[in-house]
């Protein structure tokens, strides 16, 4: 199994990072990667905002692995190990706009 050096907070902010600067995608330079480099800390909260929506894992996420493991190691990438009294707990069902039908 391959694992990471980087964090996947600093992998996910990279990447709206590199699509604004690289010619690749929406940006203009045709070499982007140093300045990727640089820019990628003003993307953290935008990366920390995708992990927290991501901490429940959907249908077919559980269907093919642990959910638990799935919010353990989603809570350890946001610096919130489950196991620590700073833990995220879920919102009860019907509390949570983003998560629940109205």
């Amino acid at each position: 199994m391959n694992v990471a050096k980087t964090s996947v907070i600093e992998r996910i902010a990279r990447v709206p990072a590199a699509q604004r600067l690289s010619g690749n995608a929406d940006g203009s330079q045709p070499s982007a990667a140093p300045d990727v480099d640089e820019a990628w800390p003003d993307y953290q909260a935008d990366a920390i905002a995708v992990l927290k929506t991501m901490r429940e894992a959907d249908e077919d996420m559980a269907a093919v692995g642990d959910p638990a493991t799935w919010e353990r190691m989603i809570a350890a990438a946001l610096g919130t190990p489950l196991d620590t009294p700073d833990a995220f707990d879920p919102p009860a069902s019907g509390n949570d706009p983003l998560h629940d039908d109205p």
